[in-house]
């Protein structure tokens, strides 16, 4: 008996020190470079939401939001207004109040980010890959995604392409790429509002994503 219990200490204690990895551990910004975003978009989970477009934006802001903000008010008279920042800041407050304790859009989204191939990753066999995010015009504001999680580590590992992308970038031609990303909007503050530093009285609304997955699609159809 003794010795079963020593046995159970020792494997307890074994287990207590083994660090179990986290979320963001086990996602890997270490993707393959696709064809084409069809191609990227085929790796994902069949139920993945598409807000690629500003006409599925649109639809999700509905599902999620109910109605834009009336932009106008909440402006006012600017920046220069005394109550403008009061007043956004009431309006992130009230719809995160709103959607407090509901879940009413829990499935896989997907939306995609500017990208950039860099320098090559002798260890990854890979090239890096530049992040910028990607605004787009909406009938309910200027929509930009942020994310939550995403992997330190980005690079495209282009395989057959390799030699072709090296010869372009050594001549100082851009490699630009489609960035993949998908997750689920996050609890605390699924949306943020805020207005366009581009267009003056223009809202600007920011989904919260929490990344879950990551894929790399060429943009440039001159590669072979």
């Amino acid at each position: 008996m003794v010795v079963i219990r020593w046995a159970l200490l020792v494997i307890i204690v074994a287990l207590a020190g083994t660090p179990t990895p986290s979320r963001s551990q086990e996602l890997s910004g270490i993707r393959p470079l696709h064809a084409s975003l069809q191609e990227a978009w085929r790796e994902l989970p069949a139920d993945t939401q598409p807000l690629l477009e500003s006409s599925q934006i649109e639809a999700f802001l509905a599902a999620v939001e109910g109605t834009p903000p009336n932009w106008a008010v909440v402006y006012g008279g600017g920046h220069h207004d005394p109550g403008h920042d009061d007043r956004l800041f009431a309006l992130n407050r009230e719809r995160d109040a709103k959607r407090m304790g509901s879940d009413r859009f829990p499935r896989l989204l997907a939306f995609v980010w500017q990208g950039e191939l860099s320098g090559f990753d002798e260890e990854e066999q890979g090239f890096r890959v530049a992040l910028g995010p990607r605004m787009i015009p909406t009938a309910c504001g200027v929509v930009r995604f942020k994310y939550e999680d995403l992997p330190g580590r980005l690079v495209a590992v282009a395989r057959d392409r390799t030699k072709a992308i090296a010869h372009r970038l050594a001549d100082g031609n851009p490699v630009e790429i489609d960035v993949l990303l998908a997750g689920r909007l996050i609890p605390e503050e699924s949306v943020i509002y805020d207005f366009s530093h581009e267009e003056e009285g223009r809202g600007l609304i920011m989904p919260v994503v929490r990344i879950e997955a990551v894929e790399y699609a060429l943009r440039d159809s001159v590669l072979p």
